[in-house]
């Protein structure tokens, strides 16, 4: 994997290179909405979202097999569920045994260890067994069959094996877009082990969110500017807003992104990565309390799932500090992971 360090920023710039975040994730408390909330404006009259906002939960995207027909938790087993978040956490940061032998070769070094990750111990404020809201399932729709071939098709599933280690790797542009410091965090915008911080920044004509999970800056854009041409692809792609109110809504298209397989079951795991060209997510942030922001969304690609599907999640008020993602491609773990695919070939030509 590619070396991360964390240092503390060197400088914030309001609009173009910004601080970057690292933070705890909020407290279940945090994740209640207020009811009758008078909204903070900006001085030209717009809703004030400028925040450090963290989305970090042990709430699933999908609801679990278990709970086929159950919508919601009850506080019973909220409580459960928190608990056992909580003991996995207090195990996790538990003093580990010193080792004292050497590692056999070709054994498992170890990643990052709990103080790296950010360890949620809260469902969302709802009680949803899920954070998808339609279908009312909790669940991913269908594939179409043109998603299925993708998934299924020789290149695809020898990618996936690259990714997984089971095979070498040819060159590093086989490898997954977090490995090569590229991308990270998808649109729809979830929850993962880390870095869950996005720092909104304002103007009369845009919103500028930065994910510095790989220093990703994304700028939407208020102007009424069309989308980018069609074939013009972008990780983060072509975001215009508006204001519904008090909400901004943001529609995405011109997506060139994976799917967050992490979060997915192994039938929707798009192994090659990509959404398809007709891919388009529509966001909806809503300030509901000084420390709450509610999120929702639609994902719309007829090329890869059925029907559109939705679902919601809250964003919880972080009080920072901010820290960098120092993610860079082309380092020491890169040419190590390539060398080890080459030794793994002449060993393999030996035979």
């Amino acid at each position: 994997m590619s070396r991360r360090l964390f240092t503390l920023p060197a400088a914030v710039l309001a609009a173009a290179v910004l601080a970057a975040p690292l933070a705890s994730a909020p407290p279940a408390s945090a994740q209640t909405q207020t009811a009758d909330y008078d909204v903070p404006r900006t001085p030209w009259g717009d809703p004030d979202l400028q925040a450090i906002w963290n989305n970090a939960t042990i709430t699933p995207l999908e609801r679990p097999a278990d709970r086929a027909d159950q919508a919601f938790l009850s506080a019973e087993e909220v409580a459960a569920l928190e608990q056992q978040a909580q003991a996995r956490v207090d195990q996790q940061n538990a003093p580990s045994e010193v080792r004292t032998e050497p590692l056999p070769v070709g054994g498992n070094v170890g990643a990052y260890n709990s103080f790296w990750t950010e360890q949620s111990t809260s469902v969302v404020g709802t009680a949803r067994t899920s954070l998808i809201t339609d279908p009312a399932d909790g669940r991913l729709p269908t594939l179409t069959a043109e998603a299925l071939a993708r998934i299924t098709s020789p290149e695809s599933v020898r990618i996936a094996d690259i990714r997984e280690g089971r095979v070498p790797a040819d060159g590093p542009e086989q490898m997954g877009l977090s490995e090569r410091c590229l991308w990270y965090r998808g649109i729809p915008t979830l929850p993962t082990g880390y870095n869950n911080n996005y720092h909104f920044f304002q103007t009369p004509d845009r919103v500028i969110i930065l994910q510095e999970h790989i220093h990703d800056l994304r700028v939407i854009f208020l102007d009424g500017r069309p989308h980018l041409p069609h074939g013009v692809r972008q990780f983060a792609g072509s975001s215009r807003g508006r204001w519904d109110g008090d909400t901004l809504v943001v529609e995405t298209t011109n997506l060139r992104q994976p799917f967050i397989r992490r979060w997915a079951r192994p039938e929707h795991s798009l192994s090659r990565g990509d959404l398809s060209e007709a891919a388009r997510v529509t966001e909806r942030f809503t300030r509901t309390g000084p420390d709450t922001l509610h999120y929702e969304f639609t994902v719309d690609d007829p090329d890869t799932w059925t029907r559109p599907w939705s679902g919601a999640l809250p964003y919880a008020r972080a009080d920072g500090p901010m820290f960098e993602f120092a993610c860079h491609e082309g380092n020491y773990g890169m040419m190590n992971m390539m060398a080890g695919s080459r030794a793994e070939e002449a060993a393999a030509g030996g035979q």
